[in-house]
């Protein structure tokens, strides 16, 4: 049989979808390396996606839907004073200026058990996680931990690799023509956003014990916090908190470590419970 050839002067197809798919790799890589930041509490450089004010312009935006998606604000104004006390006590904490808005919120469902923040400081925690704590320095150390995401601006470094991952989504799906290479990129994308989020967690657990150091808190009720999640995630099915949050049991050992950074000589006398 004869060779099909090609035209003189006519790049073939395939040709072209790769050059196109490098273009937009390499655009998403240098895109995403080239956003570093210092970040204006710790000084360290980040990458992230957004300024600070855009984080708060965001964080400030998506306030309503997220307050609906769990009930909308919980009624109980007594209980809203105290989250608010806590949370603004361990702001106050923080050893550096902050740019941050922050703003705390207790929602209204009774069933969920969550706590979570969103880019710029808006910080939530629920009815049904709220009932469940036994001391103030048990919600310190729910609400410290969500102003650690907020202090090392977690969501503009996961958005900053979610768009890194859509960018190499789409370079893969052109190159491969076909929606199998753009579902293994999307996976590939979707495991290095998990991972991220595991160490995350961990650092935000070591901010909730400095903070609640520096506020006067025990400490050691963020122990019993990691505790009563493991048991509110026993029987039935999880808690949504485990869905973005490590296993409690294996960030026990952890906050055990840095309040030994903190208190080598033991934890002393007449700190808040």
């Amino acid at each position: 049989m004869p060779r099909s050839r090609i035209p003189k002067g006519r790049v073939p197809a395939v040709l072209i979808r790769l050059g196109i798919a490098v273009v937009i790799a390499l655009i998403s890589i240098v895109g995403y390396f080239g956003a570093g930041s210092a970040n204006p509490v710790t000084g360290q450089t980040q990458r992230v996606a957004m300024s600070v004010e855009q984080e708060i312009a965001l964080g400030l935006a998506a306030l309503p839907r997220m307050a609906a998606q769990y009930g909308g604000e919980d009624r109980d104004q007594r209980d809203q004073q105290l989250v608010d006390r806590v949370g603004e006590t361990l702001v106050r904490a923080i050893d550096s200026p902050t740019p941050w808005r922050f703003e705390f919120h207790l929602l209204a469902d009774p069933q969920t058990i969550n706590a979570f923040a969103l880019p710029g400081g808006q910080v939530f925690i629920t009815r049904a996680l709220f009932d469940r704590l036994q001391t103030e320095g048990q919600l310190a150390g729910v609400l410290g931990h969500e102003v650690g995401h907020v202090i090392e601006r977690h969501g503009a470094q996961r958005m900053a690799k979610q768009k890194l991952a859509q960018g190499l989504v789409g370079a893969a799906g052109v190159a491969g023509d076909g929606r199998s290479a753009a579902q293994m990129a999307a996976a590939v994308g979707n495991l290095v956003n998990m991972s991220y989020g595991r160490g995350d967690e961990l650092e935000s657990d070591e901010w909730g014990v400095a903070l609640m150091v520096n506020a006067g808190y025990d400490p050691r009720a963020m122990i019993v916090v990691m505790e009563i999640l493991r048991d509110a995630g026993g029987g039935g099915g999880k808690a949504e908190f485990f869905s973005t949050h490590p296993d409690p049991e294996n960030r026990i050992g952890k906050i055990e470590d840095a309040i030994g950074q903190h208190y080598p000589n033991g934890v002393p006398d007449g700190l808040v419970p």
